[in-house]
């Protein structure tokens, strides 16, 4: 941001589908975004208005990290976060400095599942039902994120810095 006056926003559209972009700020101030400046990165489909994450960051890697639910509703009866064809209840890790493939972003090339006809690139971890808050730390590079549990538990995860990814949690 500081270089280029980009941020990134993940929103849910007036679909109720997920969608992340990049913007740039005001050429006269700072302070406002240009609200013409909408890049779209990545968008998928929500099933319902529940469960539907939306945490993005920058890690240590450079990387672009977002944050995807299941889509609701409890239990996932549909087994999405087992499903590694869709992008629902994953972790997912984008390049958004080298785009490729007609798209607006790239992926990066040690991700889990790169090669894998029988998932989507995009995925770094799954299995998740709602990681709706996710951290890194600044001294160590170690990644905390949390998870929704269901009834009487929450979930709380960790990985150092530098792992390869393709956690089922």
């Amino acid at each position: 941001y500081s270089n280029n006056g980009y941020f990134f926003i993940n929103y849910t559209n007036a679909s109720g589908n997920t969608q992340v972009s990049r913007f740039s700020v005001d050429s006269g101030d700072p302070d406002i975004a240009n609200l013409g400046s909408e890049l779209p990165i990545i968008s998928y489909t929500q099933p319902r208005p529940n469960h539907n994450g939306g945490c993005l960051a920058f890690g240590p890697d450079g990387s672009l990290y977002i944050s995807s639910g299941d889509g609701g509703p409890g239990g996932d009866p549909d087994n999405r976060a087992q499903d590694t064809n869709v992008l629902l209840g994953k972790l997912l890790r984008i390049d958004i400095d080298n785009p490729a493939g007609g798209n607006n972003y790239g992926i990066p090339p040690d991700n889990p599942f790169v090669g894998n006809p029988n998932a989507k690139e995009e995925i770094w971890a799954y299995g998740l039902r709602n990681p709706w808050r996710f951290s890194f730390d600044r001294q160590t590079g170690d990644f905390y994120f949390s998870d929704v549990g269901q009834n009487s538990r929450e979930e709380f995860n960790y990985e150092p810095f530098g792992s390869a990814g393709g956690n089922n949690y």
